[in-house]
């Protein structure tokens, strides 16, 4: 029991760990993307595309959104980094872009918005809560693993 502790209490730290930003704070600044984009296990391109599994996506890559030329073009991978500077400004970063948005100048609230934006995989479940899904599993698999060494 001690050691199933110990797992829960490391695989939190580790999932907050890799979360910098506030992921509520990020989820309400989003709501100045939603008119354009959408995200999650039912998002669909509109007039902007799927914001699903963009940690690590090459822009104008994601299926059925009819991106510009310069977006298809501008070889960016998206990471926070990348992200915040092209969030600032979008038509600065990548000139010729569909993008109409004036961009978020706050670091902080750029920094919410990719929290929030990370933590959903490219089939739109939150990643965080399948890791802690998993881990859950593999928790009760070895108690009653260990329930059955008991009995024994």
């Amino acid at each position: 029991m001690k050691r199933v502790s110990i797992a829960i209490v490391a695989l939190a730290s580790s999932a907050g760990a890799a979360v910098a930003g506030d992921i509520a704070a990020g989820e309400t600044s989003f709501k100045k993307c939603m008119p354009c984009h959408s995200i999650g296990e039912t998002a669909k391109n509109m007039v902007g595309p799927i914001q699903n599994g963009l940690k690590g996506r090459k822009s104008g890559t994601m299926p059925g959104y009819n991106y510009s030329d310069a977006n298809k073009n501008s070889g960016i991978v998206w990471d926070e980094g990348t992200f915040k500077e092209y969030i600032k400004d979008p038509k600065a970063k990548i000139p010729g872009t569909k993008m109409v948005f004036p961009g978020i100048k706050d670091e902080k609230e750029a920094e919410d918005l990719w929290s929030f934006l990370e933590q959903f995989g490219p089939d739109g479940k939150k990643k965080w809560e399948e890791m802690r899904r998993t881990e859950t599993r593999r928790e009760l698999k070895q108690k009653d693993e260990k329930e059955g060494d008991m009995k024994e």
